[in-house]
């Protein structure tokens, strides 16, 4: 084994330049190359106790012994588990494998019975884990999905079944916590008889139904289904099932909120980390990206295609950002005011659509008193869904419109995606809002308590005798309705379109063209549906149920209409932006939805002939009733978290564990900026070895 040359005892520091070697050759030593590396300058900010390049770690005298102890190392290692980085398996895999061998070598270390136990645990949660992610539905499709079309495609259907998850918990909390107990606990009364003040309240059809009546009980949520499990007004007035049927909406507010709040955080990470630049580098896609633990052509190929696609993502927005750095002062002011013009016509176009939204709201019951609209079935349909037919065809066509907008602002991809996310969801959010409003007008007598059909009972009960059941026919029907659209669309639109295209290769096939699956508009579609399942679920508690029927026939027709009739985008835009962006639109309209449910349980008063709630003040009043009927210990303690002296200190903590939180941040960065200089300064030596590499072999003759 040749030995390591001896250097000179000369103290480091005292001419600063490393020392040479005792029997270095004539011309350039390692040593002095290594004097000259630009990090070389940055070694007294290392502080002490760090080596120069060359220096000797150990004395001459220890090199035996630690090469007998490196052998004995490396054939306890050939005995071992083989170490992460030769494992065939992608980086994120490699790194759980050397946490997981790190935690088993420190239990197996310890002895004791706690770490055994520990050990053991862990071991069950992480196959728990891995059983858990091998339940995913929908996993090889998915992956296809994003091989053929891109991640942002990927990222609708991971929405949809996302949703599709939280319908699923919702309906199972509804069910056990609404209709069981209704069922369970005897056949619930039918509607209650003529009252002194307040009128009566009798939906159920009578005599024989003809079947032109049954469809349009069945498409509007009247007749038969007015009066079921479907609907508030079904549900008795027992104090327990009242409690519960309040508490189950809470508990599925709650529930979405933390379950978006968890893909909201997992997705931010991978925005930042993509924002920041670290991944965004071609040379992470092209040498890092990859995953060797891939098996089977078809997996390789789609892989190739996900890299293909994000790579194009990359050259686009920076082909985008190098024209809007080369623009000169008077194509920035050009751009500028583009913008601003075609925003005010965003609002114009908005502030258009809320008005006939509310017009067609405010219309609708006096539509409905036509002897015309009255003796024609299909007439009394189409006015009972024109405040539907209204929002639907606002949903319909201003998008485009934004999508067509967009280009001409001069922004990136994924911005242009951005700007059309939230005008369409504030569109489509805004509508609701404008229907409710429209809705509680008509209820609250337009906010005035001491008008003359409001007085008696605090709500209009003459025209609106169950405010709560035809709020969630509203809801029903908005929900239909968009079911019934999204089908005459795949059926009347995407495939006719199809056919033309690759039937007519001619004029009418260019017209036609080829189309693409639009995510903003579809991810906005699959938000709209939601919101309206949580604005509706207190009012029709079987809604979610119905969503998640929904939103499995969505899917596989969603999935047809893809692989049948769309082509791969020709621009597509970043995943990490789809994954944090599109469910904090869901929390957004979490939050929106949530505004007229509160408004409705603690400010109208409950509807009196029937619902869980009659004859309380309020529908919130149930829940103090409910509590004086506890112990007294418990009374206390509910009612002292609803006081400042718990409200105050809870605040005082959560601030300082946010400022805790906030600085622990910005050590984090500080030391992840320090680590990219560390980074960048290795690049910078390792570009100057290689030219001092070249400029030796060029002198001495040798490549």
């Amino acid at each position: 084994m040749e030995e390591s040359p001896a250097w000179e005892p000369k103290a480091w520091g005292s001419s600063g330049r490393w020392p040479a070697p005792r029997e270095a050759r004539a011309g350039l030593s390692l040593s002095s190359v290594l004097n000259d590396l630009p990090s070389a300058a940055t070694l007294r900010y290392r502080g002490p106790g760090v080596l120069p390049w060359g220096a000797l770690e150990e004395e001459e005298e220890d090199r035996e012994r630690s090469i007998q102890a490196f052998a004995e190392a490396a054939q306890k290692e050939l005995q071992e588990i083989p170490p992460s980085r030769e494992l065939p398996w992608p980086m994120q895999a490699r790194r759980a494998h050397r946490q997981s061998h790190a935690r088993n070598q420190v239990a197996r270390d310890s002895g004791s019975r706690a770490a055994h136990w520990a050990l053991l645990f862990r071991r069950s949660k992480e196959k728990m884990q891995q059983n858990l992610r091998a339940l995913k539905p929908w996993a090889w499709t998915l992956k296809r999905i994003g091989g053929q079309f891109g991640a942002g495609t990927e990222s609708y259907f991971l929405l949809l079944r996302f949703l599709l998850l939280l319908n699923v918990l919702a309906s199972v909390l509804k069910a056990c916590m609404t209709l069981l107990p209704a069922l369970l606990d005897g056949a619930p009364p039918g509607p209650p008889g003529p009252g002194p003040s307040c009128g009566s309240y009798d939906p159920r059809p009578q005599g024989l139904i003809s079947f032109p009546s049954q469809l349009f009980n069945l498409l509007s949520g009247e007749g038969f289904l007015e009066w079921s499990p479907l609907f508030y007004g079904f549900y008795p007035p027992r104090r327990r099932l009242a409690v519960a049927y309040l508490c189950s909406t809470f508990a599925i507010g709650l529930l979405s909120l933390v379950l978006i709040l968890h893909r909201s955080v997992s997705g931010l990470k991978q925005t930042l980390l993509a924002e920041s630049g670290v991944l965004t580098s071609y040379s992470h896609r092209v040498f890092s990206a990859w995953d060797f633990g891939l098996c089977g052509a078809v997996h390789v190929r789609l892989r190739q295609r996900m890299i293909l696609y994000e790579l194009q993502v990359e050259l686009e927005e920076a082909v985008v950002r190098r024209h809007a750095a080369a623009r000169t002062l008077g194509q920035q002011a050009r751009v500028w005011s583009v913008r601003v013009l075609l925003n005010l016509l965003v609002v114009a176009l908005l502030g258009a659509a809320f008005y006939g939204i509310y017009w067609a709201t405010e219309s609708t019951v006096e539509l409905q008193e036509w002897p015309l609209v009255q003796q024609t079935p299909m007439l009394k349909l189409g006015v009972n869904y024109l405040p539907s037919i209204f929002i639907s065809g606002v949903n319909f066509v201003l998008p485009p419109v934004f999508k067509f907008m967009a280009p001409l602002e001069g922004y990136t991809r994924s911005r242009q995606i951005i700007l059309i996310l939230l005008r369409t969801v504030f569109l489509r959010l805004a509508s609701l809002l404008v229907l409710l409003l429209s809705l509680w007008n008509q209820i609250t007598c337009g906010g005035n308590a001491e008008a003359k059909d409001c007085k008696a009972c605090g709500y209009q009960y003459k025209e609106l005798p169950c405010w709560e059941t035809r709020l969630g026919q509203e809801m029903y029907k908005l929900l239909i309705f968009d079911l019934l659209t999204g089908l005459a669309v795949m059926l009347l639109i995407q495939f006719p379109r199809k056919l033309l295209c690759g039937l007519c290769p001619g004029f009418l096939g260019r017209v036609a063209g080829t189309q693409e699956f639009q995510v903003p508009d579809e991810v906005l579609g699959l938000i709209y549906a939601q919101t309206v399942v949580w604005v509706g679920s207190f009012f029709c508690p079987l809604l979610p149920l119905l969503n998640t029927a929904k939103f499995l026939l969505l899917f596989y027709l969603k999935k047809l209409a893809l692989f049948s009739t769309c082509s791969p985008a020709s621009r597509t835009f970043r995943a990490s932006m789809a994954n944090f962006f599109f469910p904090l639109i869901l929390l957004l309209g979490l939050a929106i939805s949530a505004v007229p449910v509160l408004y409705s349980i603690f400010l109208i008063p409950p509807s009196k002939p029937c619902g869980p709630f009659r004859g309380q003040s309020s529908i919130w009043a149930q829940i103090p009733a409910s509590i004086s009927g506890l112990p007294e210990i418990i009374q206390n303690i509910l009612f002292f978290l609803g006081t400042q002296a718990f409200a105050v200190p809870l605040l005082l903590i959560s601030s300082i564990l946010m400022v805790y939180t906030v600085a622990l941040a910005h050590s984090y960065g500080r030391l992840i900026s320090e680590l990219k200089r560390q980074i960048e300064m290795e690049a910078q030596n390792k570009v100057f070895l290689a030219q001092r590499a070249v400029a030796l072999s060029s002198t001495n003759g040798v490549l």
